[in-house]
């Protein structure tokens, strides 16, 4: 896979839907990558740091923890040890004058608009965004301030699929749609809900597997094993012969000897 680059992100704006997936792991990132997924993201966290090294040919952001960064400088600092950890872009829930510092010195940064779960009080709590025409006006309206900001991507968050739409046909932005419909530049959903990690699945979102199931039943067959071991340990069936090594009798008879 040819790792896509902002630019080509940029020129097939309109053309096709991307795949975009949230990480968690180098296991996941190394498996979606394998699947053919194009784009994904993973929170900047130092367990995370290595996670763009497991798909070398996935363009990959780096999400910067809201509330970690309480200057833009701040901001800055990570944006730029995360393109060294191997990032191409750059994710902030942050508002424009976050924003702004980080594409002033070249940095591909992504913005977020509609539900921002950080900040869900303010559209009352988790629920979609949208659905009236003042409220839909001021999504297109944050969406243009992060262009004018130079933001060059922004996640569009659980917003009625028609005003996502037409705020992705009327913006230079590459729009990524989180629950948002399929009128934007590119599908994202986190691996959690793919791989059904998580209990609820929110509606946005689809599971394509049962993990949560599968590690359950890992989690019996530890408990087993541990359980069979003991067992065996005290019923003197481990160790056996095939678990230890020996000494031949005369260097044994040797050994006594020294030792008294």
């Amino acid at each position: 896979m040819s790792r896509l680059t902002v630019k080509d992100l940029r020129d097939g704006k309109g053309a096709r839907q991307r795949t975009f997936v949230q990480v968690t792991s180098a296991e996941q990132a190394a498996a979606a990558e394998a699947a053919g997924i194009e784009m994904m993201s993973a929170r900047y966290i130092p367990q995370n740091r290595s996670i763009p090294a497991a798909a070398p040919g996935t363009f990959f952001q780096f999400s910067l923890p809201y509330g970690r960064h309480a200057s833009s400088e701040e901001a800055l600092r990570d944006a730029f040890r995360a393109l060294e950890d191997g990032a191409v872009a750059i994710y902030s829930a942050m508002s424009p004058a976050f924003i702004e510092p980080l594409a002033r010195e070249g940095i591909p940064v992504t913005g977020h608009v509609g539900l921002v779960p950080p900040t869900a009080t303010w559209v009352g709590g988790l629920r979609a965004v949208g659905r009236r025409a003042g409220q839909a006006v001021d999504v297109y309206r944050r969406a243009r301030a992060f262009e004018d900001a130079g933001a060059f991507a922004v996640e569009i968050e659980c917003v009625a699929h028609r005003v996502a739409s037409a705020i992705a046909a009327r913006t230079s932005l590459f729009t990524i749609s989180l629950g948002s419909g399929d009128g934007c530049d590119a599908q994202y959903l986190f691996s959690a809900d793919i791989l059904g990690e998580a209990g609820r699945v929110p509606r946005h979102a689809k599971s394509y597997r049962d993990f949560r199931a599968e590690y359950a039943r890992l989690q019996q067959e530890r408990v087993d094993a541990y359980r069979e071991f003991s067992r065996d340990v005290q019923g003197g069936a481990f160790p056996g012969s095939g678990h230890t090594v020996d000494i031949p009798d005369s260097d044994y008879e040797q050994f006594l000897d020294a030792i008294g």
